[in-house]
């Protein structure tokens, strides 16, 4: 049995953890809000972007002159996954998810005879993939973030995406990020970005929509219109996607704090209740012991 002294400690320590864990999740509450109100209302352009950009490509008659981010490269030997996680931990499953999922990928495409290059948009998606793969992380950037997302970090990952593109240093690029759901659910969404996937035809889709079919009149031609509007997707795509893990990773957090806060108060509970019960025990034993030496005498 613990003496006092040290039950003393133990209920000071998870105190002073309770109010740190407390703080946490206040902030991260509040963070949140912003965060989820810029990823609800980012996803209407992006949607819409990735869909204009489908209904123009999918009207092509030929993919000849097409730009090198609509036709690629000719080949997908070698794929570059961007992995997009947080700086920091304590958020509870958050940058697990995308390293398990990252390291799934990696292993079906090396399986398949692929070469595999990893790009980490977070600290933590290095230190969860350094150990496995450490040859295939090519770059890591860190504090993304750290002061809200903004559109000019977007555009200048997704500039440094396409120099790579162009260098030839990969074919097929896919990122990968947490899509917020709610302060307690995000999704694993896996988008290919490089290069832009073209839609297949579906019957429903002249149904659901009455522009599918539509003809375009392109001023200038087509190749000069997707030269500027593919790279100018990318850059709204992982816009997005940095939106989408940035408010996930504040839910993520202020979930987790929260648990955690519940968890400390329980378990000060149970030490001060096994505290008191040392204290009276021992309280108990020393009047045995008084009396017992004033019968004595």
């Amino acid at each position: 049995m613990a003496n006092l002294k040290d039950l003393r400690i133990r209920i000071t320590s998870v105190k002073s953890t309770r109010k740190i864990t407390s703080a946490m999740k206040m902030v991260a509450a509040s963070k949140l809000r912003r965060a989820q109100t810029a990823a609800e209302e980012g996803r209407p352009y992006a949607e819409r972007m990735e869909r204009m950009l489908g209904e123009l490509t999918s009207s092509l008659s030929t993919m000849d002159g097409a730009p090198k981010l609509l036709s690629g490269s000719g080949s997908d030997e070698t794929h570059l996954i961007v992995a997009i996680t947080a700086d920091r931990g304590l958020c509870g499953g958050f940058n697990g998810s995308i390293v398990r999922e990252a390291r799934r990928m990696v292993q079906d495409l090396q399986a398949a005879g692929k070469k595999v290059k990893l790009l980490c948009l977070g600290r933590k998606g290095r230190d969860g993939l350094k150990r496995d793969f450490p040859d295939q992380i090519i770059s890591t950037l860190e504090g993304l973030t750290k002061t809200g997302v903004e559109y000019s970090t977007a555009r200048d990952v997704a500039t440094n995406l396409v120099e790579r593109f162009e260098a030839e240093e990969y074919d097929v690029c896919t990122i990968l990020y947490n899509r917020f759901v709610s302060a307690i659910s995000q999704e694993v969404t896996v988008q290919q970005v490089i290069p832009f996937p073209v839609p297949e035809a579906r019957e429903d889709d002249a149904a659901a929509d009455k522009t599918q079919n539509a003809m375009y009149l392109m001023e200038p031609s087509e190749e000069e219109i997707l030269g500027d509007l593919l790279p100018r997707n990318l850059s709204v795509q992982i816009f997005r996607a940095l939106l989408e893990s940035n408010a996930s990773e504040h839910g993520a957090r202020m979930s987790a704090m929260d648990n955690a806060t519940r968890n400390a108060g329980d378990m000060l509970d149970g030490l001060t209740m096994t505290y008191n019960r040392t204290r009276q025990a021992v309280i108990t034993s020393e009047l045995i012991e008084i009396i017992s030496g004033a019968e004595a005498l």
